[in-house]
């Protein structure tokens, strides 16, 4: 029971009867669930009566040592007595029992991550009442096990599958294969062993008393914001662990009471593609649980659904015709008043429709473009609102292969098409195992009987996820559609052996490690690794990036240094490239030796010998990327890492080399041992390269520049070089390398006949450089902020090491995000924000922008919105997810 405490506040708020006390701008204090009630309630929708218990009281909660509110109690019992009025029922009352279900809900919708209870209210005597009021003693009993079996595993802790193996012997017993074919008796026997176990398990019976299963469920819902699940859930989907979930407890209706009842989840349009028709499922003589959990293959909504899944069992639409009229209307009614498409839950007991929840609906990114430019093109909402409906970070879903409709397809199964696009992997049975071998860069399809909320961890890391049962609307089809994973559900087929490692179809075995592709858009489960094609960007893609690039201030570059990353670059739209990383040209195999050769001279002559091989290639690439670019600016960054990265180190690879070159082994060796440092992130590299051997630098400097002259000579439109110098901390550093550079320049151009723009600059990485950007800006021309290296060299902390220890940060709450994935605001942003302050009080004109890999993060995208930064870049396939954030990240700006 509540503990005494001195706050004053209004924590339950009532909905039902046609109106409430909240509505759904309230959502940060009822939660989307308990704001969307009170909201269907004041529309005059039919929704059972109830009351959310606030998200505050859940903080209060955590913050007090979890104890409530002191007046939480007396307002719960007044939520209760509202009910009791509406109703005509009484909470706990025998001959006229009230039972009521207790569901969370967080401001942020996290399907399946947090706990329910259902039937609550039930014990030995008020079974009884249920049945004599309901007429149907199988009914009552039904709901009753269901009750023991949930509350026992969500509030008493105790193992779901033990009640499962009980129920399983029952049904064996009778042979009997279906829930629905057991009596009124024979769920009596069940309950009976239900409580035993539950004796046997805690040393004490399952609580009879209705006020003891109500607080209980109530703490449990609070626990469950805490599970590791939800923990992991919120970690994925930046969801703040502060924010709290309400409780939301509403008078039961039973949609398993005979042939006239039913429970079901529908979409207004569909998740997986958009389209503009009725989506979801249902099933008669059920409860909720029964639809989402994959227990019972669930029939369509619709007529023409069932007719295109070639479905057997009756429509809705066909077996209750009334109640399927009433239900459309109410659905448009919510699609036309939240200007969104509504995932709804609803049930239907005895011939009345019930709404139970409405929420905007997760979907695809294919989906999610395709609703937001329909609904523009319907006048529901504006162009700018379209541009804003869509999640940046979705459209990674749309930006890789699917399966070359021409490829030779050996489907072994065919399931339900429940997430879309496809994936290749090896066979695991486990979401540990799933986990473990991504984290060793194996690609992995996990394959489950069914998912659970424990299984979340294992979907994220699996590339694609198979239920041998459950339905479109399943825990595995949501979630993996809200990650962007294909998924195929309800593989009836797929017979899972987990302990063997197999799964057998059609008396084929395929064991744990042999590769496999799903295809999600239609099903399929096929043998080996079929060829892939790249997405074709057009149609509704093509529209809603149009309307962001009219909006956007933000300029979008992408970090390329190869042909192929540049080419995919342009398709994706990339406004130049922001970070060409000259080192990774020396790597290939025509010029490493001569990087080699260089690194080993014994003086400057022997050195500049050894680059004037090298020169050519690197000459020959710069042609490659100014051609492809055609005249956009192309940001180059020097000679970066220290040279011992391009040595080898062990004795064997150091013969091996030596081997294939003719290069001196000894001298390979003595050299590389000569060039180890201690900590070479913070020794000689960078800038201090071209310092210490410019003649480095010098090569590469007249290779852009040959280059660009080259292209400009040819008549295509002349590149733009921006030469950038890394790891400057030091304002005398940065003049010296911009006299290297305008010397060299000088030469090159007098030589060529040619008169051609280019501009240097510098990287920021370092605190130094941020802080003393006016001495920078005095000799350079743009600042590019490389957070990857400032985020290190702030925290001191190594990206390559930190993976130790960041998640312990993170999950205490020390860290809210990874400062790698999301840039750090408050304090690398300051850093960022003083640099562009100091360089532009120097250089009004200096042009600023970030090339690490925040650049393609929509969090700090909005950060760079709101400093003024002039671009962002990112890696070619993120490169639409800038463009859309940096439109959203303005349209916020504008609106202050």
């Amino acid at each position: 029971m509540p503990v005494e405490t001195l706050t004053k506040a209004q924590w339950v708020y009532a909905f039902g009867g046609g109106g409430a006390d909240g509505d759904a701008s309230m959502k940060n204090l009822l939660g989307g669930k308990g704001a969307n009630l009170a909201e269907m309630s004041s529309l005059g929708l039919p929704v059972p009566p109830g009351f959310t218990i606030t998200t505050e009281a859940c903080v209060h909660y955590y913050a007090n040592g979890k104890q409530y509110p002191a007046e939480l109690a007396a307002q719960v019992q007044a939520g209760l007595v509202k009910i009791e009025e509406i109703t005509g029922k009484q909470f706990g009352d025998v001959t006229n029992p009230l039972l009521v279900s207790v569901r969370s809900g967080a401001r942020a919708s996290m399907p399946g991550m947090m706990d329910t209870v259902l039937n609550l209210g039930l014990n030995d005597e008020t079974v009884e009442g249920l049945a004599k009021l309901s007429g149907d003693r199988r009914f009552a009993y039904d709901s009753y096990r269901r009750f023991i079996q949930m509350y026992s595993n969500v509030v008493l802790n105790l193992e779901h599958h033990m009640f499962e193996e009980i129920l399983d012997d029952h049904k064996d017993r009778l042979d009997v294969h279906v829930d629905t074919g057991l009596t009124a008796d024979d769920w009596a026997a069940v309950i009976k062993d239900y409580k035993a176990a539950v004796r046997e398990q805690l040393g004490k019976p399952f609580p009879q008393d209705a006020q003891e299963q109500l607080w209980g469920a109530v703490g449990a819902v609070f626990a469950s914001w805490m599970n590791d699940r939800a923990k992991f859930y919120r970690r994925m989907h930046d969801i703040p662990e502060s924010w709290g979930t309400a409780v939301n407890i509403q008078s039961m209706v039973f949609g398993n009471m005979g042939e006239t009842s039913a429970t079901g989840v529908a979409f207004t349009r569909n998740p997986s593609n958009g389209d503009n028709r009725l989506y979801g499922e249902f099933l008669i003589n059920a409860q909720g649980e029964d639809v989402v959990a994959g227990i019972r293959t669930p029939q369509s909504l619709t007529k023409a659904a069932r007719e295109e899944m070639g479905d057997v069992a009756p429509s809705m639409e066909e077996a209750m015709p009334e109640v399927f009229g009433q239900f459309k209307t109410v659905v448009e009614t919510l699609e036309r008043h939240y200007r969104d498409m509504q995932d709804i839950e609803f049930t239907v007991e005895q011939g009345k429709l019930y709404m139970l929840q409405t929420r905007n609906g997760k979907r695809t990114a294919k989906a999610a473009l395709k609703i937001a430019v329909d609904m523009a093109a319907e006048g529901v909402i504006s162009t700018s609102e379209a541009v804003g409906r869509v999640e940046p970070a979705s459209l990674d879903q749309l930006l890789h292969p699917t399966i070359d409709p021409s490829a030779h397809r050996d489907v072994i199964a065919k399931g339900l098409p429940a997430s879309p696009g496809a994936a290749t992997g090896k066979i695991v049975f486990d979401s540990d195992a799933a986990e473990k071998a991504a984290a060793n860069g194996e690609s992995v399809i996990l394959v489950r009987e069914e998912t659970s909320p424990e299984d979340i961890h294992g979907m994220h890391a699996a590339r694609g996820i198979i239920t041998a049962r459950g339905g479109m609307t399943s825990h595995a089809a949501v979630v993996a559609r809200g990650m962007g994973r294909p998924c195929v559900s309800g593989a009836g087929d797929v017979a899972i052996f987990e302990k063997e490692g197999l799964f057998r179809v059609r008396g084929r075995d395929f064991k744990a490690g042999e590769i496999i592709t799903i295809d999600g858009s239609t099903g399929d489960i096929l043998v080996g690794a079929p060829k892939m094609i790249e997405p074709e960007l057009t149609g509704d893609f093509a529209t809603l990036m149009g309307w962001a690039d009219q909006v956007r201030r933000l300029k979008v570059r992408a970090n390329a240094e190869t042909p192929l990353d540049a080419k995919t670059a342009r398709q994706f739209g990339a406004e130049g490239i922001g970070l060409c990383r000259t080192e990774h040209m020396f790597f290939d195999d025509t010029r490493i030796a001569a990087v080699r050769e260089m690194i080993l001279a014994d003086d400057e002559k022997g050195r500049r010998a050894a680059l004037a091989k090298i020169a050519p290639f690197q000459k020959a690439d710069f042609v490659e990327l100014f051609t492809i670019m055609e005249g956009l600016p192309v940001t180059i960054r020097l000679l970066d890492p220290p040279l011992h990265e391009f040595l080898p180190h062990t004795e064997e690879d150091v013969q091996a080399v030596a081997d294939a070159t003719g290069l001196d082994a000894a001298k390979l060796m003595r050299r590389a041992k000569e060039l180890h440092e201690t900590n070479p992130m913070l020794g000689h590299r960078g800038c201090r390269l071209g310092v210490s051997y410019p003649e480095i630098y010098e090569m590469q400097v007249r290779a852009i520049l040959e280059a660009a002259c080259e292209i400009a000579k040819s008549g295509k439109a002349a590149p733009v070089p921006e030469i950038m110098h890394p790891l400057v901390a030091k304002g005398e550093e940065m003049k010296y390398l911009r006299d290297l550079t305008d010397r060299v320049a000088k030469a090159v151009l007098e030589e060529q006949g040619v008169d051609l723009k280019y501009t240097v600059g510098t990287m920021i990485e370092l605190p130094r450089a941020a802080l003393r950007a006016g001495d920078l800006a005095d000799n350079a021309e743009f600042f590019s902020f490389g957070t990857n290296d400032l985020t290190q060299t702030t925290f001191g902390i190594s990206r390559d090491d930190a993976g130790k220890f960041l998640n312990a940060y993170i999950e205490k709450g020390i860290f809210e995000k990874d400062p790698f994935v999301s840039l750090d605001q408050d304090g690398v942003g300051d850093l960022i924000r003083l640099a562009a302050e100091r360089g532009r009080a120097v250089r009004p004109d200096v042009k600023l922008g970030i090339c690490g890999e925040h650049g393609g993060d929509p969090a700090s995208i909005g950060f760079c919105e709101k400093v003024g930064l002039d671009y962002v870049s990112c890696s070619p396939y993120r490169v639409p997810i800038a463009r859309l954030a940096a439109a959203q990240a303005a349209l916020a700006n504008a609106k202050g």
